[in-house]
């Protein structure tokens, strides 16, 4: 029988809680690695746990001297230790964090200001044009503007870091001794509004402790990891994935962006890696382009077969004999966590045939976020996994092939919308969270996604079709780089749809090839035809729309379906 848990976990009601236990278990160890560039030397600023635990005191001292006990402080910035620095002292001081996308244009920025009601800001200084904009306004609460760096006419971190210091050498150990409530709201989040106005998420810490909890019960995550935060802090993922790292003994890095990511995992040896499709997919295709390059694509498979053979036998040589393509991941990365959306089945299998171990993850901002993940002993490709060990998972309003909607009960459920009682009560009933996502769970335990409600184009005949299964299928193609399925109307008959697809074409590809457009379009066309024989006839791709023109997506890269409708049906 297969061990049900990696290892035993502590259970907290709150992050205060687990914050304390990783300072008692992991005093030395370092929590953050910053990266200073000066006159083009570098060096690397390393804060241990315990060091991290004096300066959140001090800051959250200093923000109490500033009158924000109890109220809510705006996080906008780039993932850096200031942001994390800021957030967890909000959270172990109860003031309530409300953690801001720095992609926002100005109005957007302002609007989530004046909708949550905060009453301070800590901003990243490259934001600084849309801070003084709003500040210059004065359409917000915003009493106190605190700089994460040395910036005139603001307050800045730093000095606040030192005022909190000397307050609690002379005695003061009110915010150290504050008693967090864990069932009050700690966070609150704005979704991405894909296709409708951004809701904010009203998040305790005790649901989020209760994840966290969850997360350590099955992650294979050790005190001796190096984890890199690429996923933005702002988002659920990014900061609850945070706090899993900081329970576990972790060292985190910062990547210096996209362009870097390559570079970064061999300047840190990063041997864990938490990100969306997006980047695990694009991170697996350039591992092919590299082997193809190098003609090893016969040679890479062949050892691929040998290898998995040999594992049926309990025999592991994965990591030895793909040396070569490890070390082009910085040579220690041994664990991917994939969360946000459906992730390619060829990319899972792939991974793990190289002796990295991918498992995936399926949650929203509303759950905290995680609902169910692969764990180190239970996985199986094209699912996100088996519910956590606090969450209820159901399949309500089935259709005739077991598909229905994804209902969720458990602690890490949202304490609701705020100020969207409407909102709130559309999707919570009787304590059941429903997630607007389809799918089904198999006779194992395992969840499978077939897309979201709102996205399910309904046929005339009553046949259902979900874009991402098709889009999935498409997006492998090399000429592609990236799609959109939906429903259009049939020329003849405006009650009839027929599926269609707008396809971004890959410019690199083209321009290697030396294709036409039109050339293109008649490759793309011919293998969505081949693409369209492995599914029954009413799925069938009819129509195509070939651009060079991104899609219209939010910040955390997920299409805005209902504004790229308009685009392709006016």
């Amino acid at each position: 029988m297969k061990k049900e848990f990696l290892r035993d976990a502590i259970k907290f009601n709150s992050i205060k809680d687990i914050i304390y236990n990783s300072v008692k278990l992991y005093p030395g160890h370092i929590a953050f690695v910053t990266k200073i560039i000066k006159n083009k030397t570098v060096e690397y600023k390393n804060t241990t746990y315990k060091k991290l635990l004096d300066e959140i005191n001090a800051l959250g001292t200093a923000l109490y001297g500033l009158g924000l006990k109890g109220k809510r402080i705006a996080i906008c910035g780039r993932n850096r230790y200031e942001w994390a620095l800021a957030h967890l002292s909000c959270l172990l001081g109860g003031m309530v964090s409300v953690p801001l996308d720095k992609e926002l244009q100005v109005n957007e920025l302002e609007d989530s200001l004046i909708r949550s009601k905060a009453e301070a800001i800590v901003f990243d200084s490259k934001f600084e044009e849309k801070i003084k904009t709003i500040k210059e306004r004065g359409n917000t609460n915003i009493k106190q503007y605190i700089c994460m760096d040395e910036l005139v006419d603001y307050i800045s971190l730093q000095n606040l870091l030192n005022k909190g210091k000397e307050v609690i050498k002379s005695g003061n150990r009110e915010f150290i001794e504050h008693e967090v409530d864990p069932y009050s709201m700690s966070i609150l989040l704005f979704t991405s509004g894909t296709t409708s106005k951004s809701k904010a998420v009203m998040l305790n810490q005790n649901g989020i402790a209760v994840n966290v909890y969850n997360m350590q019960l099955v992650e294979d995550i050790r005190d001796t990891d190096t984890n890199i935060a690429f996923l933005p802090f702002h988002h659920i993922f990014g900061s609850t994935a945070m706090i899993v790292m900081l329970a576990c003994g972790v060292k985190t890095v910062f990547p210096d962006g996209l362009r870097y990511i390559q570079a970064n995992l061999k300047e840190y040896k990063v041997t864990v890696f938490v990100g969306v499709p997006l980047l695990v997919d694009k991170m697996y295709e350039n591992i092919e382009k590299e082997i193809a390059r190098q003609n090893k694509t016969k040679i890479i498979n062949i050892a691929k077969k040998a290898s998995n053979g040999l594992l049926k036998l309990n025999i592991d040589i994965r990591r030895k004999i793909f040396k070569q393509v490890i070390d082009g991941l910085g040579g220690e990365m041994r664990f991917v966590i994939s969360g946000g959306a459906p992730l390619d089945k060829k990319t899972a299998k792939g991974f793990n045939e190289l002796g990295i171990k991918l498992v995936q993850g399926y949650g929203l901002t509303e759950t905290s976020p995680v609902i169910a993940a692969e764990t180190f002993n239970k996985s199986k490709y094209g699912s996100v996994g088996v519910p956590m060990k606090d969450m209820q998972v159901e399949i309500v309003n089935k259709d005739a092939e077991g598909i229905g909607e994804i209902r969720v009960k458990g602690p890490n459920v949202m304490l609701g919308y705020y100020e969207n009682e409407e909102a709130t009560n559309a999707v919570l009933k009787d304590g059941w969270f429903y997630t607007g996502d389809l799918g089904y769970i198999d006779k194992d335990g395992f969840i499978f996604i077939t897309g979201r409600r709102k996205d399910m184009i309904v046929l005339k005949n009553g046949k259902k079709v979900f874009p991402e299964e098709l889009e999935t299928l498409v997006n492998r193609l090399p000429e592609v780089e990236e799609c959109f399925v939906f429903g259009m109307p049939e020329d003849d008959d405006k009650s009839k749809i027929k599926i269609a697809i707008k396809v971004v074409y890959n410019k690199e590809y083209s321009e290697s090839q030396k294709m036409t457009e039109d050339e293109l379009k008649k490759e793309i066309w011919n293998k969505i035809k081949e693409i369209n024989k492995t599914f029954p006839p009413y799925k069938y791709i009819k129509h195509m729309i070939l651009t060079d023109k991104p899609l219209i997506k939010t910040t955390t890269h997920k299409i805005k379906r209902n504004e790229e409708l308009k685009t392709v049906l006016n």
